[in-house]
């Protein structure tokens, strides 16, 4: 069995869904389809049940899958050691983060860094609506997304940091001179939608959809990148919910930031993708959790 087929397989064992491994892996679904009907003919025994409606592993699946997944992982770690040690000794972690989430990282990045100087790291960002697929493109090795995070074939680490939740609001909003407001207010508000990916379990987690009474939250624009969201709020025509550390970062004149009071905690975390997890995340993951316990 090729390596290929063993990322495909061990892909669609995660996706359980042939357009989506296919999406992750740049192929086609044929091409998954055509690997996977060689396996089984390759092993002897059918790896999938398929129906018109659901992909499931057979329990021949499950125990290959179980199989290959961490001889998989050791050998693309092997292969990328080498890499690095051939181009000069140096590898490189890439983090993404949100909006003013990278800004707090520092203590974390020492740590760190003090214990893989041979190690480059690098940022990039990732936009609130869209927080798993530079994940799952390879694009970056290691996330810090806001919980909760419940995907199949990624890995939750440890907690980074907890945030209060605050109203974002332009200075001409009617709420904007209050010392705080709570959840039941946001039914009288328009708060700006994701243009993205975002689950729905995760948006309502930050931006319920309903109050505690009931009623509806009126979703307002639909906004891609943070730096849309903090347009069309100074606008005045919406108001956007976000972690405190926006307020410190991200302190444009002509907006205000309104604590909610009985909002709950937002708790931000390391995510990964577990099939392609490497020392360096590990790493990189226990950093954080060594400066979050202290």
């Amino acid at each position: 069995m090729e390596l290929r087929d063993i990322a495909i397989f061990l892909t669609l064992a995660e996706e359980l869904h042939f357009g989506r491994a296919a999406d992750r892996l740049f192929v086609s679904q044929a091409r998954v389809s055509q690997s996977i009907k060689a396996q089984e003919r390759r092993i002897g025994a059918v790896l999938f049940d398929r129906t018109s409606r659901t992909v499931r592993l057979t329990p021949i699946g499950i125990e290959l899958r179980d199989r290959l997944r961490p001889a998989y992982q050791q050998i693309t770690e092997g292969i990328a050691a080498v890499t690095a040690k051939a181009q000069g000794g140096r590898r490189v972690l890439t983090v993404g983060t949100m909006g003013a989430i990278a800004q707090t990282l520092g203590g974390p990045t020492e740590v760190f860094r003090a214990g893989n100087p041979w190690v480059d790291m690098q940022f990039k960002e990732v936009h609130p609506t869209d927080p798993f697929s530079a994940l799952r493109s390879g694009d970056i090795d290691i996330a810090v997304l806001w919980l909760p995070v419940h995907e199949p074939d990624l890995t939750v680490g440890p907690v980074v940091r907890s945030s209060p939740v605050m109203a974002m609001m332009a200075r001409t909003h009617p709420f904007a001179g209050r010392a705080s407001i709570l959840l039941e207010d946001l039914g009288d508000c328009h708060v700006v939608g994701p243009n993205g990916p975002l689950p729905r379990y995760m948006e309502d987690s930050l931006v319920p959809y309903f109050t505690p009474s009931g009623r509806p939250v009126p979703r307002g624009p639909l906004v891609r990148t943070f730096q849309e969201v903090l347009t069309a709020v100074s606008g005045g025509t919406a108001v956007a919910l976000t972690q405190a550390e926006a307020a410190d970062f991200f302190p444009w004149p002509q907006l205000v930031y309104v604590p909610i009071t009985d909002a709950p905690l937002s708790q931000w975390a390391t995510v990964w993708r577990t099939v392609t997890e490497t020392d360096l995340v590990r790493d990189f993951a226990a950093a954080v959790a060594d400066h979050h316990h202290r």
